[in-house]
Protein backbone atom coordinates (compact mmCIF):
# COMPACT_ATOMS: atom_id res chain seq x y z
CA UNK A 1 0.00 0.00 0.00
CA UNK A 2 1.61 3.72 -0.98
CA UNK A 3 1.51 6.47 0.98
CA UNK A 4 -1.21 7.88 -0.90
CA UNK A 5 -3.56 5.28 -1.06
CA UNK A 6 -3.37 4.60 2.90
CA UNK A 7 -3.90 8.39 3.54
CA UNK A 8 -7.34 7.72 1.09
CA UNK A 9 -7.87 4.72 3.28
CA UNK A 10 -7.51 6.42 6.55
CA UNK A 11 -9.22 9.45 5.36
CA UNK A 12 -12.53 7.60 4.18
CA UNK A 13 -12.43 5.76 7.42
CA UNK A 14 -12.63 8.91 9.78
CA UNK A 15 -15.49 10.65 7.73
CA UNK A 16 -18.16 11.67 10.51
CA UNK A 17 -15.78 10.99 12.72
CA UNK A 18 -14.43 14.39 12.92
CA UNK A 19 -14.96 17.78 10.48
CA UNK A 20 -11.59 17.48 8.58
CA UNK A 21 -11.12 13.62 7.97
CA UNK A 22 -8.12 14.26 5.61
CA UNK A 23 -6.42 16.71 7.79
CA UNK A 24 -6.49 14.38 10.37
CA UNK A 25 -5.12 11.37 8.44
CA UNK A 26 -2.00 13.34 7.18
CA UNK A 27 -1.41 14.55 10.90
CA UNK A 28 -1.26 11.28 12.11
CA UNK A 29 0.73 10.16 8.89
CA UNK A 30 3.07 12.46 9.65
CA UNK A 31 3.37 11.53 13.58
CA UNK A 32 4.01 8.00 12.34
CA UNK A 33 6.59 8.65 9.93
CA UNK A 34 7.98 11.09 11.93
CA UNK A 35 7.88 13.49 8.93
CA UNK A 36 6.60 16.96 7.78
CA UNK A 37 3.75 17.74 5.15
CA UNK A 38 6.34 18.26 2.44
CA UNK A 39 7.89 14.83 3.12
CA UNK A 40 4.28 13.46 2.75
CA UNK A 41 3.51 15.08 -0.34
CA UNK A 42 6.96 14.26 -2.10
CA UNK A 43 6.58 10.73 -1.43
CA UNK A 44 3.15 9.48 -2.60
CA UNK A 45 4.25 6.88 -4.42
CA UNK A 46 6.04 5.49 -1.62
CA UNK A 47 5.32 2.16 -0.07
CA UNK A 48 3.90 2.92 3.90
CA UNK A 49 5.72 1.51 5.98
CA UNK A 50 4.76 -0.17 9.35
CA UNK A 51 1.16 0.38 7.90
CA UNK A 52 -0.70 -1.22 10.66
CA UNK A 53 1.10 0.49 13.04
CA UNK A 54 -0.29 3.91 11.05
CA UNK A 55 -4.22 2.17 11.11
CA UNK A 56 -3.83 1.33 15.06
CA UNK A 57 -3.61 5.09 15.06
CA UNK A 58 -6.23 5.67 13.14
CA UNK A 59 -8.73 3.67 14.97
CA UNK A 60 -7.60 5.30 17.88
CA UNK A 61 -8.94 8.17 17.00
CA UNK A 62 -11.94 6.60 15.50
CA UNK A 63 -12.70 5.74 18.93
CA UNK A 64 -12.61 9.69 20.24
CA UNK A 65 -9.10 9.55 21.20
CA UNK A 66 -7.98 13.15 21.09
CA UNK A 67 -5.69 14.02 18.88
CA UNK A 68 -3.35 15.91 21.13
CA UNK A 69 -3.33 12.30 23.02
CA UNK A 70 -2.25 10.06 20.09
CA UNK A 71 0.53 12.60 19.03
CA UNK A 72 2.00 13.50 22.51
CA UNK A 73 1.92 17.30 21.45
CA UNK A 74 -0.63 20.65 21.21
CA UNK A 75 0.01 24.43 19.77
CA UNK A 76 -0.75 26.84 22.04
CA UNK A 77 0.74 30.60 22.12
CA UNK A 78 2.38 29.88 18.80
CA UNK A 79 4.60 26.72 21.05
CA UNK A 80 4.32 23.23 20.92
CA UNK A 81 3.77 21.65 24.40
CA UNK A 82 3.88 17.73 25.32
CA UNK A 83 0.47 16.82 26.08
CA UNK A 84 -0.59 13.39 28.21
CA UNK A 85 -3.37 11.20 28.42
CA UNK A 86 -4.60 12.16 32.67
CA UNK A 87 -4.07 16.19 31.87
CA UNK A 88 -6.38 18.70 29.85
CA UNK A 89 -5.59 19.22 26.24
CA UNK A 90 -5.07 23.65 25.75
CA UNK A 91 -7.56 25.42 24.15
CA UNK A 92 -6.91 28.56 21.80
CA UNK A 93 -9.20 30.98 23.47
CA UNK A 94 -7.03 30.54 26.61
CA UNK A 95 -4.41 32.28 24.63
CA UNK A 96 -6.47 34.95 25.69
CA UNK A 97 -6.42 34.98 29.34
CA UNK A 98 -2.38 34.65 28.95
CA UNK A 99 -2.77 38.40 26.87
CA UNK A 100 -4.61 39.91 29.46
CA UNK A 101 -2.69 38.29 32.21
CA UNK A 102 0.28 40.11 30.48
CA UNK A 103 -1.39 43.55 30.10
CA UNK A 104 -1.63 43.32 34.11
CA UNK A 105 2.47 42.07 34.66
CA UNK A 106 4.04 44.85 32.75
CA UNK A 107 2.63 46.95 35.96
CA UNK A 108 5.12 45.06 37.91
CA UNK A 109 8.81 44.56 38.20
CA UNK A 110 9.47 40.51 39.90
CA UNK A 111 5.73 40.60 40.39
CA UNK A 112 4.29 37.23 42.06
CA UNK A 113 1.59 35.25 40.63
CA UNK A 114 -0.12 32.22 41.67
CA UNK A 115 -1.48 29.67 38.99
CA UNK A 116 -4.55 28.06 40.90
CA UNK A 117 -4.74 24.62 38.28
CA UNK A 118 -2.20 24.74 36.01
CA UNK A 119 -2.64 21.26 34.29
CA UNK A 120 0.16 21.22 31.57
CA UNK A 121 1.66 24.28 32.38
CA UNK A 122 1.40 26.10 29.66
CA UNK A 123 -0.28 29.77 30.87
CA UNK A 124 2.38 29.84 34.12
CA UNK A 125 5.18 28.87 30.81
CA UNK A 126 3.92 31.56 28.80
CA UNK A 127 4.18 33.87 31.34
CA UNK A 128 7.42 33.28 32.71
CA UNK A 129 8.57 33.46 29.24
CA UNK A 130 7.25 36.92 28.73
CA UNK A 131 7.73 38.62 31.92
CA UNK A 132 10.27 38.34 34.92
CA UNK A 133 7.22 37.50 37.16
CA UNK A 134 8.09 34.41 39.85
CA UNK A 135 5.47 32.14 39.49
CA UNK A 136 3.80 29.50 41.72
CA UNK A 137 1.45 27.05 39.86
CA UNK A 138 -0.97 24.88 41.98
CA UNK A 139 -2.82 21.74 40.56
CA UNK A 140 -4.88 18.83 42.73
CA UNK A 141 -3.15 16.27 39.98
CA UNK A 142 -0.05 15.29 40.63
CA UNK A 143 0.28 13.58 36.94
CA UNK A 144 -0.39 17.26 35.55
CA UNK A 145 2.19 18.86 37.87
CA UNK A 146 4.32 16.54 36.72
CA UNK A 147 3.91 17.64 33.01
CA UNK A 148 3.65 20.88 33.77
CA UNK A 149 7.51 20.48 35.18
CA UNK A 150 8.53 18.52 32.04
CA UNK A 151 7.03 21.15 29.73
CA UNK A 152 8.68 24.31 31.93
CA UNK A 153 12.50 22.07 31.27
CA UNK A 154 11.39 22.29 27.68
CA UNK A 155 11.19 25.83 27.28
CA UNK A 156 14.32 26.19 30.33
CA UNK A 157 11.98 28.30 32.94
CA UNK A 158 11.71 25.74 35.41
CA UNK A 159 13.73 27.67 37.56
CA UNK A 160 11.17 30.11 37.69
CA UNK A 161 8.28 27.94 38.74
CA UNK A 162 7.36 26.47 41.59
CA UNK A 163 4.93 23.42 40.91
CA UNK A 164 2.84 22.49 44.27
CA UNK A 165 0.12 20.09 44.62
CA UNK A 166 -2.41 20.84 46.65
CA UNK A 167 -6.74 22.72 46.17
CA UNK A 168 -6.52 26.25 45.26
CA UNK A 169 -3.72 27.78 47.13
CA UNK A 170 -4.03 25.82 50.80
CA UNK A 171 0.01 24.47 50.33
CA UNK A 172 0.95 28.31 49.48
CA UNK A 173 1.95 30.98 51.99
CA UNK A 174 3.45 34.56 51.58
CA UNK A 175 2.08 37.36 49.43
CA UNK A 176 0.84 37.60 45.58
CA UNK A 177 0.28 40.26 43.16
CA UNK A 178 -1.94 37.98 40.94
CA UNK A 179 -3.75 34.87 41.04
CA UNK A 180 -4.70 33.82 37.26
CA UNK A 181 -6.60 30.81 36.70
CA UNK A 182 -8.12 28.43 33.78
CA UNK A 183 -10.36 26.36 36.41
CA UNK A 184 -12.68 24.23 35.68
CA UNK A 185 -16.45 25.40 35.00
CA UNK A 186 -18.67 23.48 33.27
CA UNK A 187 -21.82 22.73 34.75
CA UNK A 188 -22.00 18.57 35.76
CA UNK A 189 -25.34 17.77 34.01
CA UNK A 190 -23.65 19.62 30.64
CA UNK A 191 -23.08 16.91 27.83
CA UNK A 192 -19.75 16.97 26.11
CA UNK A 193 -18.42 15.91 23.13
CA UNK A 194 -16.73 12.66 22.39
CA UNK A 195 -13.75 13.60 22.35
CA UNK A 196 -13.61 15.71 25.44
CA UNK A 197 -15.40 13.12 27.45
CA UNK A 198 -11.74 11.46 27.22
CA UNK A 199 -10.03 14.37 29.25
CA UNK A 200 -9.72 14.58 32.68
CA UNK A 201 -13.54 15.18 34.41
CA UNK A 202 -11.93 16.99 37.38
CA UNK A 203 -10.56 19.23 35.35
CA UNK A 204 -13.48 20.19 33.33
CA UNK A 205 -16.92 20.21 35.46
CA UNK A 206 -17.02 23.39 38.04
CA UNK A 207 -20.35 22.16 40.17
CA UNK A 208 -23.82 21.74 39.63
CA UNK A 209 -23.84 25.72 38.26
CA UNK A 210 -20.81 25.41 37.17
CA UNK A 211 -19.27 28.76 38.62
CA UNK A 212 -18.28 27.51 41.84
CA UNK A 213 -15.09 27.39 41.38
CA UNK A 214 -14.25 30.06 40.02
CA UNK A 215 -16.61 32.19 43.25
CA UNK A 216 -13.91 30.05 45.56
CA UNK A 217 -10.92 31.54 44.20
CA UNK A 218 -12.45 34.91 44.06
CA UNK A 219 -13.07 34.77 48.10
CA UNK A 220 -9.33 33.22 48.34
CA UNK A 221 -8.34 36.61 46.39
CA UNK A 222 -9.95 38.72 48.56
CA UNK A 223 -9.03 36.76 52.07
CA UNK A 224 -5.23 36.99 50.95
CA UNK A 225 -5.88 40.77 49.35
CA UNK A 226 -4.26 39.90 46.38
CA UNK A 227 -4.54 43.04 44.02
CA UNK A 228 -5.38 41.32 40.50
CA UNK A 229 -7.52 38.08 39.31
CA UNK A 230 -7.51 37.10 35.98
CA UNK A 231 -9.98 33.93 35.08
CA UNK A 232 -11.23 32.10 32.41
CA UNK A 233 -14.86 31.21 32.79
CA UNK A 234 -18.15 29.95 31.01
CA UNK A 235 -19.99 31.45 28.41
CA UNK A 236 -23.33 32.46 30.89
CA UNK A 237 -21.37 32.85 34.08
CA UNK A 238 -20.74 36.85 33.88
CA UNK A 239 -23.80 38.10 36.00
CA UNK A 240 -23.23 36.05 38.53
CA UNK A 241 -19.15 36.13 39.22
CA UNK A 242 -19.63 40.42 38.66
CA UNK A 243 -21.93 40.61 41.71
CA UNK A 244 -19.13 38.24 43.15
CA UNK A 245 -16.30 40.06 42.43
CA UNK A 246 -17.86 43.69 43.27
CA UNK A 247 -19.16 42.16 46.81
CA UNK A 248 -15.27 41.09 47.28
CA UNK A 249 -14.13 44.50 46.97
CA UNK A 250 -12.98 44.15 43.09
CA UNK A 251 -13.35 45.69 39.82
CA UNK A 252 -13.75 43.74 36.84
CA UNK A 253 -13.18 43.89 33.47
CA UNK A 254 -14.79 41.07 31.15
CA UNK A 255 -13.45 39.82 28.14
CA UNK A 256 -15.11 38.00 24.92
CA UNK A 257 -13.66 35.04 22.67
CA UNK A 258 -13.18 35.04 19.02
CA UNK A 259 -16.73 33.52 18.83
CA UNK A 260 -18.16 36.57 20.86
CA UNK A 261 -19.21 34.30 24.34
CA UNK A 262 -17.84 36.12 27.60
CA UNK A 263 -14.97 34.17 28.45
CA UNK A 264 -13.10 35.88 31.08
CA UNK A 265 -12.23 38.75 33.28
CA UNK A 266 -9.69 40.42 34.95
CA UNK A 267 -10.11 42.36 38.05
CA UNK A 268 -8.54 44.56 40.33
CA UNK A 269 -8.71 44.64 44.02
CA UNK A 270 -10.37 48.58 44.99
CA UNK A 271 -8.36 50.65 47.04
Amino acid sequence: MTIDEALQEATFTLVGVCENPARVAKILLMHHLNVNIEWVFLNLKKELEKKSEYFDLISRFKSYEPLEYITGVSSFYGLEFNTRKGVLIPRPETEILVDKSLEILKKFKKSKVCEIGAGSGIISICLALKTDAIITATDINEKALQLAYENAVKFGVADRIEFVCCSYMDSVLGEFDMIVSNPPYIKNSYNLDKFVLNEPKEALFGGDIGDEILKNIILIAKKRKIKFIACEMGYDQKASLSDTLNLSGYEAKFYQDLAGFDRGFVARLKL
